[in-house]
């Protein structure tokens, strides 16, 4: 993988980067908690590929700094559409070592997938809100455990005290997986510290949305690392307040 840009101006340009000085480059702050969302379009904006999944459009590149940014986190947080659209298992079921998954839901309805866990509890969660049903969320409190449902906000979850129980609860790198509308809600909260996208070298075409979707913001982000293989290019972008 090949350094384009580094907003530290170490490694130079042109660089071809080891596992290790890659880790460096994706490397969180040490004095506060951190959020970061991780998405992949196509050239043309695309979110998904023709079959309306994102796996479609990923690049050997994608994976191999995706699966960096989960092991440099203590929790995925994603939205509860996206882990049905996705098929996400409970993340412990496929790796012990795994980042906890954190499923946000205003309905309060735990994924088939989530539901079906066979990992210790603990290993997922419920963020949801007042307006859940209360059938659904009691559901999830009995296989996840009381401690592992997140109840905040009335009609909707409040994404920045959500942020805050994440937080309270010791997982101070979260990373978001989307999709476009929790992560659109995201940043109209103001929670979103930092992009991570990558540019795969294809076209889509027809309607598929963008990694954004719900309220308009008008965010400036700044540059921190841009890399490139085999013609997909890949940024970390901080989100200027």
């Amino acid at each position: 993988m090949r350094l384009l840009l580094s907003e530290s101006g170490t490694p130079a340009p042109g660089t071809q980067v080891d596992e290790a000085t890659l880790r460096s480059l994706y490397a969180t702050p040490d004095d506060r908690s951190w959020l970061r969302a991780n998405f992949v379009s196509s050239l043309d904006g695309a979110v998904t590929g023709g079959d309306g999944r994102s796996g479609s459009i990923n690049t050997p590149a994608d994976f191999t700094v995706f699966s960096l940014l989960r092991s440099l986190s203590d929790v995925v947080v994603v939205g509860a559409g996206t882990v049905r659209a996705e098929g996400y298992p409970a993340l412990r079921d496929e790796d012990p070592d795994a980042p906890v998954l954190a499923v946000v839901s205003n309905r309060g309805r735990l994924p088939s997938t989530v539901a079906a866990m066979t990992s210790p509890r603990g290993s997922a969660l419920l963020v949801t809100c007042e307006a859940a049903a209360s059938a659904d969320v009691e559901r999830a409190r009995a296989v996840l455990g009381d401690e592992n449902v997140i109840v905040v906000g009335s009609d909707r979850v409040d994404l920045v005290a959500a942020r805050k129980s994440l937080e309270d609860k010791g997982f101070r790198r979260i990373l978001s997986e989307g999709g476009p509308s929790l992560f659109g809600a995201m940043l109209d909260a103001g929670v979103v510290d930092e992009v991570d996208l990558t540019w795969a070298p294809t076209l889509v075409g027809g309607g598929p949305g963008r990694i954004t979707a719900g309220p308009s913001v008008d965010l400036a982000l700044t540059p921190m690392v841009m890399l490139e293989e085999d013609g997909t290019v890949l940024g970390r972008w901080r989100v200027d307040r």
